[in-house]
């Protein structure tokens, strides 16, 4: 059987082999009753899978069925999508902007940035800081509170935690020119405090990283590869929400189909938004390239079938490997599930306001699970996954003490966990946060 050697792709080949064959888009409201079917025609490429379903997701769309083939030159694929309502996808505006991006225009700007390393920069007018570390209660009050002193503003911030670690995109600028920071001497005094805090009590080096990052990678999949190298995967915690009965624990096997030459991957689970949009990324960022797949989902739970080979062109065949994905996959699925009572905070924005929020959270013994911090002109969109410190769910007592706390400067909406799986983690104004990566990108733009 032939090897197909992704890292030998001739760039120049691609962009030749566009041009003669344009990828085909098409957005069908009529062949099926209650989903629009999006369809991409193109020449095949490493990433082009991660590609497509990452803007899908950014829009917001629910995957509800999907049939990708991508063996050989060319990729196929067919995606049943709905709204958050689970109604048809009928605004002009984002029926055009799908077939721009999945066009051959949209598919060059994407290859123009998407492969940039991660390195010191900063991006327009803000400085993007990515740490890591072992997760604790007050960690992010420790953070932000430290970025206060210093005089850097947050403006924008993503936080995911898993297995007991925390990896948190933030973007800051100086909070009087509003400006990015470009000082090293400065950027160096923040770097250190921030590793102390990352470090806590424990001496070990490498227990919390920091570093100043170009910001070009889709965010939630730069949080994916941020808590990957940090081998959250290890240590045998699956994530449940604490209100799922065991049957949702997530069911992966990786098999071998010695017919065709693949290793498939199964995944059974809890379906929710973005699902497809983890998995395929955790695939591609272990260096896994799917050739087919079958993406179905009946509420609540969703299916997902992978054919996949190595790069390299190797089907998995070690016990070790195999092992290794379904924990990096059940990781993955992991680290989005949103345990807890959701708070959602609209205030004016004004500097050191995410310090206060924080600390208001930790002195009434509130644990931030996830959060998404995002400032559009004057006001700042806040939402936080919190739990009590010790884990468990939220006394509602607290939570009317905090309401007492902030008083009339902010706006607080609680939410509980939705009862329907493919109910939207948040409604209204909260939409706008930074739950959704492509909002990152625009707001960075």
């Amino acid at each position: 059987m032939a090897k197909v050697c992704w890292p030998y792709f001739d760039p120049e080949y691609e962009n030749l082999s566009t041009r003669i064959n344009p990828p085909r888009v098409s957005v069908d409201n009529t062949s099926c009753s209650d989903s629009t079917l999006i369809k991409v025609d193109s020449m095949n490429k490493p990433g082009i899978l991660l590609e497509v379903v990452q803007i899908l997701t950014d829009l917001d769309l629910i995957i509800t069925k999907a049939y990708i083939s991508s063996d050989g030159g060319w990729f196929m694929d067919v995606f049943h999508v709905t709204d958050q309502q689970g109604k048809k996808i009928t605004d002009i505006k984002t029926i055009d902007y799908i077939e721009k991006a999945l066009g051959p225009k949209g598919q060059e700007e994407v290859t123009a940035w998407s492969g940039k390393p991660v390195g010191v920069h900063s991006v327009g007018d803000h400085t993007a800081i990515e740490l890591t570390g072992r997760d604790r209660p007050g960690l992010l009050s420790e953070i932000s509170a430290v970025l206060a002193n210093l005089h850097f503003n947050v403006v924008a911030a993503e936080v995911w935690t898993h297995n007991r670690r925390i990896a948190c995109v933030v973007y800051v600028n100086d909070d009087t020119t509003s400006r990015a920071v470009d000082d090293p001497t400065r950027l160096s005094a923040m770097e250190d405090q921030l590793k102390n805090i990352l470090r806590g009590c424990d001496e070990d080096e490498k227990v919390g990283r920091t570093s100043f990052s170009m910001g070009f990678t889709h965010v939630d999949r730069r949080l994916h590869q941020m808590l990957f190298a940090d081998r959250d995967y290890e240590g045998g915690i699956v994530t449940t929400e604490i209100h799922d009965p065991p049957s949702f624990k997530p069911k992966i096997r990786v098999e071998h189909c010695g017919e065709k030459g693949y290793s498939v991957v199964t995944v059974t689970c809890k379906d929710r938004a973005k699902l497809m949009f983890d998995i395929v990324c955790t695939l591609t960022d272990m260096q896994y390239v799917v050739f087919h797949a079958t993406i179905s989902s009946d509420a609540p739970h969703a299916s997902q079938e992978y054919y996949i080979r190595h790069m390299d062109g190797c089907v998995l065949d070690t016990e070790g490997e195999k092992d290794r994905v379904i924990k990096c996959l059940e990781a993955a699925i992991g680290r989005r599930v949103s345990e807890g009572l959701s708070l959602e905070l609209c205030a004016k924005d004004r500097v050191g306001l995410l310090s206060e929020v924080t600390r208001i959270l930790r002195e009434n013994g509130l644990s931030v699970s996830r959060a998404g911090v995002m400032t559009i002109g004057e006001q700042a969109m806040n939402v936080f996954y919190v739990r009590d410190a010790s884990g468990n769910p939220v006394d509602m007592k607290i939570i009317e003490a905090l309401r007492r706390e902030i008083g009339h400067t902010m706006m607080l909406n609680v939410k509980k966990p939705p009862v329907s799986s493919r109910e939207p983690e948040a409604r209204g104004w909260a939409k706008t946060s930074f739950f959704f990566g492509n909002l990152l990108e625009r707001f960075l733009a």
